[in-house]
């Protein structure tokens, strides 16, 4: 496997990492760099290719969320750069990243008079490529290369994601916070045990302190500033922290009885807000419950920004963005305020270097916004951390979940990057990497291999399984002890029950224990990979065409009845066997047959089944069997099941 950084190796900005496995190349994130103006803001990507031909060299690019640190340079890459390949993200990201992407080109374009920058019509077309990844969904790229998206809390629509190829996975987990806000929950991941988890380090060597009382500190400091008479700049992010911050001080205005205004930038964060209502499945569990009777998004005592209130007298809070004054109302606002020591600056987040942000917070008195201005930094500097990234804690848990084999380390300083490499290795005894801008990785795959378990040794396992078990606790992991066939470029690897399989009579029940074809589903025949060199010798004898071999799909009914949007009355189970039905009628060229509501039949052996619960076995399941000579044709309708059960 291979992995390289164009951007964020050993530094915070301009996110895009390569990834190849299996064969595949994928793109995860494509950023811009706040800290700069020329072309270093995008990534290389040239690194890819000098030619151009950016779409047969990439198969997906893959964005996490709608922070321009992550999908800033995504118009130019795809309209101007010329990938034309599939993009995945969430569907708030879809919804969001046009509203960002369009406030960065008119910042850049018509304040800065920048030319040659990606057009309006440019964030239109490629948006139009973008297909959506839900959570916890199963998406396809092409037959072979798989994705599933993982809540990252952080910011509304933030996913970590695993991809799949072959025997070689990946997590990438973009910005994630592993601790609950007021708004957002925390991020989650399966124990998915991936060769390689690529992770942000953005507070590598932190360790938070209480967030209620960083609550209290930030309001206390806000009150304080008001009561003297001084106005209070907040920059932050239109989307994420500003919400958090709204929250608590809507909700504190509203305790103390308090009637000093307060502002927030108008339109993005106003728009940003209306997407909050939209996606509120995406929230917290508190949010989700309130939302009926009162919707949090709906502010009482903050109101829109106008540019003529930063010359009025009098108290007031403004949160401003971008979150660290390197453009935009904030920048414009702190040139104003700075100069007066009445007045507050509170930086709720992370500045890269060489933002302005960056320097007030270093300490310097004299800053340069540009080549023709200074600025006398007068005003209260306070740094109170509501950064949405995990700190060191949170870093070490995720790991703990997703259990990986190697780890990369991105979005990070080197120098935090150093400490958290070695207490990672020491912690959890894998290697750990911290790849600078266009250093390759090549990482060694673990060498597990993916086989199709027989239907007898499935049914057999959890049969056992509930012997054991004194209580009715849900079985998490089923230990099952098998024969493990290896297949080849034609033939599947499969995972046997020693009854479907004996050496010494192998050539005899290869031609006694054939099943007819109209036989159950959980009846397993012996393989064509058990074909010895007695049965070669007299293959003409064999009737291998008969040789059946039957193996199940377990789905999640619940997930699957959302996606495929059914009533409860529906029965899932044949809701989706009709839906396999019809991708196979479109994918495939072989005339298919579907009986019942419960039975497909593709070929002259493939037999797609949705069989009822039974006492060896209540899940949800689609069963599937075929004969030796229809192996293709099986895997084909393989394919078809994972992409509609997910």
């Amino acid at each position: 496997m291979k992995v390289v950084p164009l951007g964020a190796g050993q530094d915070v900005g301009r996110s895009c990492v390569l990834v190849t496995l299996g064969g595949k190349t994928i793109m995860f994130d494509c950023g811009m760099h706040m800290g700069y103006n020329d072309e270093r803001r995008f990534p290389d990507f040239n690194y890819i290719t000098t030619e151009g031909d950016f779409t047969s060299r990439i198969d997906a690019v893959v964005i996490t969320h709608f922070h321009l640190d992550h999908c800033g340079a995504l118009p130019h890459f795809t309209e101007q750069r010329g990938y034309h390949g599939p993009i995945y993200m969430t569907p708030p990201t879809k919804a969001i990243c046009p509203i960002l992407l369009e406030d960065y080109r008119k910042i850049t374009v018509e304040r800065k008079g920048e030319t040659g920058f990606f057009t309006s019509q440019h964030i239109k077309d490629c948006m139009k490529k973008v297909v959506p990844l839900h959570l916890h969904e199963t998406v396809w790229v092409d037959d072979e290369l798989e994705l599933r998206a993982y809540y990252a809390g952080h910011v509304l629509g933030a996913a970590m994601v695993y991809a799949r190829c072959g025997n070689e996975s990946v997590v990438y987990t973009g910005d994630y916070n592993m601790t609950p806000d007021r708004h957002l929950g925390a991020a989650w991941i399966d124990k998915v045990r991936p060769d390689v988890l690529i992770t942000e380090t953005t507070y590598g060597t932190t360790i938070r302190d209480s967030k209620r009382s960083r609550e209290r500190d930030f309001l206390e400091k806000v009150h304080s500033c008001v009561l003297r008479g001084g106005k209070v700049l907040i920059p932050c992010f239109a989307l994420g922290r500003a919400q958090e911050l709204c929250i608590l001080i809507e909700t504190y205005w509203e305790r103390m009885g308090l009637t000093v205004p307060v502002y927030f930038s108008a339109g993005l964060t106003e728009k940003a807000n209306r997407y909050y209502k939209l996606f509120i499945n995406w929230t917290n569990q508190k949010v989700k419950e309130s939302f009926v009777d009162r919707n949090p998004f709906d502010f009482k005592y903050i109101k829109p920004w106008n540019r003529d209130y930063a010359d009025l007298p009098g108290p007031m809070v403004l949160f401003a963005t971008p979150g660290m004054l390197h453009i935009g109302t904030s920048l414009e606002v702190f040139r104003k305020w700075a100069p007066d020591e009445r007045n507050m600056l509170i930086m709720p987040g992370y500045c890269v270097a060489g933002t302005v942000g960056a320097k007030v917070l270093s300490g310097m008195k004299v800053v340069d916004i540009d080549q023709y201005t200074q600025v006398h930094v007068n005003i209260d500097v306070q740094n109170l951390s509501f950064s949405a990234h995990a700190d060191a804690k949170g870093i070490m848990e995720l790991i703990r979940q997703a259990s990986p084999r190697n780890v990369v380390l991105v979005h990070g300083e080197k120098s935090r990057m150093s400490y958290l490499k070695s207490k990672i290795m020491g912690e959890f005894g894998c290697p750990c990497y911290d790849p600078a801008n266009g250093e390759l990785l090549e990482i060694e795959a673990g060498k597990d291999l993916r086989a199709l378990m027989s239907d007898r040794l499935f049914q057999t396992a959890w049969a056992e399984e509930q012997q054991k078990r004194q209580e009715l606790t849900p079985i998490t992991e089923l230990p099952v002890k098998g024969v493990l066939l290896l297949g080849d470029s034609k033939r599947l690897t499969r995972l046997l029950d020693p009854s479907e399989f004996d050496l010494d009579e192998a050539p005899v029940v290869a031609s006694a224990r054939s099943v007819d074809n109209h036989g159950t589903a959980g009846a397993a025949g012996k393989s064509g990979d058990q074909m010895t060199g007695a049965q070669q010798m007299d293959s003409t004898n064999e009737q291998s065409a008969d040789i059946r071999f039957s193996t199940r799909r377990v789905f999640d009914s619940t997930q699957l009845s959302q996606r495929l949007g059914l009533t409860d009355s529906t029965n899932v189970s044949s809701a989706a066997l009709t839906a396999i039905c019809e991708l196979l009628a479109v994918d495939s060229k072989t005339a298919l047959h579907q009986d019942d509501a419960r039975v497909v039949r593709l070929g002259q052996s493939v037999e797609i089944r949705a069989p009822g619960a039974t006492p060896e076995c209540e899940l949800p399941s689609i069963s599937i069997s075929w004969c030796w000579e229809e192996e293709g044709l099986a895997t084909q309708a393989l394919s078809v099941m994972n992409r509609v059960l997910g």
